[in-house]
């Protein structure tokens, strides 16, 4: 944890926060901030800034806090990516919040499997968990927006082409003729597959839809590693 995300209900005071849980747990274990000690804190979809620490105990943290620097800037690019394998999920949505992907829509595909669905780190508060770690890791306070979509066909006729408008639009999918670009100095939006990728109708619905089908070369990788190395390929993600 590089920055304690703090939200509204950590806020006793305006200037003032008590942690407790996880963040109370880290800082106190793992930094081993005492107090007078101080620590870089962000609040949620606003500035970061320094906490200090007022008071400590077995069940809590007090800090200090004031806010006077903004977050990092967001990576234009809006995620679409089939619903991947819960454990999968996870380690996928912090990363994107690290990499500064702000617009992520998980859809359904027909390779993804219908149990997916049902896993309970869809709810807001699974989202919620795993996007504040990818955030704390990157010192950013920004929440991304994640959108689910349990319908393939609908989504893409209805809502893909409104996504990609002003968007260079691109579908990873290996066997393509055409290499994923690099660098991009304009607005993208990147479809990702499931393990075993979109099946032929799946990719010419979305070519059908504005998109321009690319791969990465011989190599096929797991989603979980595609989405980093496709994302830092189309732009410098580390900025």
């Amino acid at each position: 944890m590089n920055l304690a995300l703090l939200f509204e209900e950590d806020f006793t005071r305006p200037d003032q926060v008590r942690l407790t849980g996880r963040r109370r747990d880290h800082l106190a274990t793992i930094v081993k901030a005492g107090e007078g000690d101080s620590i870089l804190v962000g609040k949620v979809d606003g500035l970061i800034g320094v906490g200090k620490v007022l008071q400590q105990t077995a069940s809590y943290i007090d800090l200090e806090v004031a806010f006077n620097q903004p977050p990092p800037n967001a990576l234009p690019l809006t995620l679409i990516l089939a619903m991947p394998r819960p454990k999968m999920l996870r380690r996928v949505l912090q990363t994107c919040a690290t990499l500064g992907v702000k617009d992520i829509w998980l859809i359904n595909a027909y390779k993804v499997e219908k149990s997916f669905w049902q896993t309970p780190l869809l709810e807001d508060a699974g989202i919620r968990a795993d996007l504040t770690l990818g955030l704390e890791q990157a010192r950013d306070t920004v929440m991304p927006e994640v959108h689910i979509r349990k319908r393939f066909k609908p989504f893409v006729e209805d809502e893909l082409p409104g996504l990609l408008a002003g968007r260079q639009a691109l579908v990873a999918h290996p066997g393509t003729s055409t290499p994923c670009p690099m660098q991009l100095r304009e607005p993208a939006a990147l479809c990702i597959g499931p393990e075993g990728g979109f099946i032929p109708y799946e990719v010419d619905k979305l070519v059908s839809a504005g998109c321009q089908a690319v791969h990465l070369g011989a190599r096929i990788l797991r989603v979980e590693t595609a989405v980093p190395v496709l994302v830092s390929r189309l732009f410098d993600a580390c900025q």
